[in-house]
């Protein structure tokens, strides 16, 4: 079974950058599609950031152009570039296979809060 482990998170001031890692195990990494998730309060967990195996990366249009998703598939850790960070980016940051239908994702790490203040 794999195993995500979320680390990067904080709190920052409304404009700041953070960078998050999922360092996740199992063999079949390198041929996985992986995503940035969040949830803040009352709300369902949403999807932020995929990358696929090939590299290949799509945005929330909420983070567009702020957010960066990467991947070192020999670290078989993903990345999150978070900057221009806002206060509705307060949540916490999961990461997990890429999926459109959040609900059928199993394994969920702890997570990682993010707080950013005005």
């Amino acid at each position: 079974q794999v195993q995500l482990v979320e680390s990067g998170g904080g709190l920052v001031t409304a404009g700041g950058s953070l960078r998050l890692s999922c360092v996740a195990s199992g063999p079949i990494f390198s041929l996985a599609a992986m995503g940035w998730y969040r949830q803040s309060p009352g709300k369902q967990r949403e999807l932020v950031a995929g990358i696929h195996a090939g590299g290949t990366t799509n945005y929330a249009d909420s983070v567009k152009g702020r957010f960066t998703i990467s991947r070192d598939n020999a670290k078989k850790t993903v990345y999150l570039q978070m900057n221009s960070l806002k206060p509705e980016d307060t949540a916490v940051y999961y990461c997990n296979f890429l999926s459109n239908d959040v609900a059928t994702l199993r394994g969920w790490g702890q997570g990682t809060q993010v707080t950013v203040s005005l």
